[in-house]
């Protein structure tokens, strides 16, 4: 088989160039080793600015699927008072991975072919050979931080910050409703006390959500453990809900993180490291990468050496900025950085303005660029 591009990952950054390339008349396979719908744990939220990159049908979307409005956020330090950022309308919503990377996938118009991991990845003269069967001049890696195109343009080890997260997302039974105290239009954030990590919990309609990600992974399970335990012992989740242990990894979009391009080859999403350093948010930019890409790629004209692919790279946006800890230590002596960004955490108007608004949902943040020469 032959295809003008090869999608490896059918997530949302994957489905969205492979929609955007089969729009224009290019013939394009998606791989994706899962079978979906997956099962992706993730928090799960998308912003306004996600729905309209999207041309999301907010109606067709709904009837069968979750869609969350989210008004409010409650953050607080672990174990700090609660600071509560309403909003006048919905500046986010909860949607299920589940449900979303299937629908995306399944209208992004593509041949695609899932349940089979990509086992060899070989160069052509004119192109790739992929597990020995499919031919194609350009080769797109949008599976993840473990893509095996991202380990091929990039075999030596990352050198930016890297993100574990262990999460859990179940459907709760009508005693458990009762027992959690999480509003579904409320998620719950709650910042580590030495501000390189945060937990969540996160209620989508009948559904909760449950999550701790950290930029030092070493004692993940032990703290996730404890996590779950301080939210039972506040009350706000069912005393016999289980135990995150279902996780991933992610690079943090940092400069050099990761090389996106070369001859026939473009990464997009979580395989280009591409997630904000500060909240961890990945799918906007794994939407934003892909139309990038796509744009890119067919202003090529089926010419796709490296230096006619680097509007994409030029188009993304690198980001030199680290955790909330690094960000606060700029302007504080390290020995202090705890207590300062404990204190901001403590401020309602530097969650609103600040954590909230430019970090979490990067409410500022301007659509996809129309001109990327």
């Amino acid at each position: 088989m032959t295809f003008d591009a090869v999608v490896v990952g059918g997530g949302p950054a994957g489905s969205t160039c492979a929609r955007q390339l089969r729009r224009a008349g290019l013939t394009v396979a998606v791989l994706d080793r899962a079978r979906f719908p997956r099962d992706k744990v993730c928090a799960g939220w998308i912003t306004p600015g996600v729905v309209d990159l999207l041309a999301l049908d907010v109606e067709e979307y709904r009837r069968q699927r979750v869609f969350q409005p989210i008004t409010a956020f409650r953050t607080s330090v672990m174990g700090a008072r609660e600071i509560e950022t309403r909003y006048a309308e919905p500046i986010s919503y909860g949607i299920r991975r589940y449900e979303f990377d299937h629908y995306l996938l399944d209208r992004c118009g593509a041949h695609v072919s899932c349940g089979r991991p990509v086992s060899s990845l070989r160069r052509t003269g004119d192109g790739w050979r992929v597990n020995e069967t499919i031919s194609t001049p350009l080769l797109i890696g949008a599976g993840g931080h473990f893509c095996p195109v991202a380990r091929w343009l990039n075999p030596t080890r990352p050198t930016a910050p890297l993100v574990a997260t262990l999460e859990l997302e179940t459907r709760l039974r009508p005693d458990q409703i009762d027992d959690c105290r999480v509003r579904p239009d409320s998620p719950v954030l709650f910042f580590c006390r030495d501000l390189k990590g945060y937990g969540w919990c996160f209620r989508k309609q009948d559904f909760l959500n449950v999550g701790l990600g950290r930029h030092d992974p070493r004692h993940l399970p032990r703290q996730t453990a404890a996590f779950v335990d301080f939210l039972k012992a506040e009350g706000l989740v069912p005393r016999d809900l289980p135990r995150p242990s279902r996780g991933h990894a992610y690079l943090l979009n940092t400069r050099g993180a990761r090389r996106t391009i070369a001859d026939g080859v473009v990464l997009i999403g979580d395989a280009a490291g591409l997630a904000d350093p500060r909240s961890g948010e990945g799918i906007r930019q794994a939407i934003e990468s892909g139309l990038l890409a796509a744009r890119a790629i067919l202003a090529a004209a089926g010419r796709y050496e490296a230096e006619r692919l680097q509007p994409y790279a030029r188009g993304l946006r690198p980001s030199g900025a680290g955790p909330t800890s690094r960000l606060v230590s700029r302007a504080v002596p390290a020995r202090a950085t705890q207590r300062v960004g404990g204190l901001l955490m403590r401020s309602p108007w530097f969650t609103r303005h600040v954590l909230l608004d430019r970090w979490f949902l990067d409410v500022r943040h301007p659509s996809v660029p129309e001109n990327l020469s």
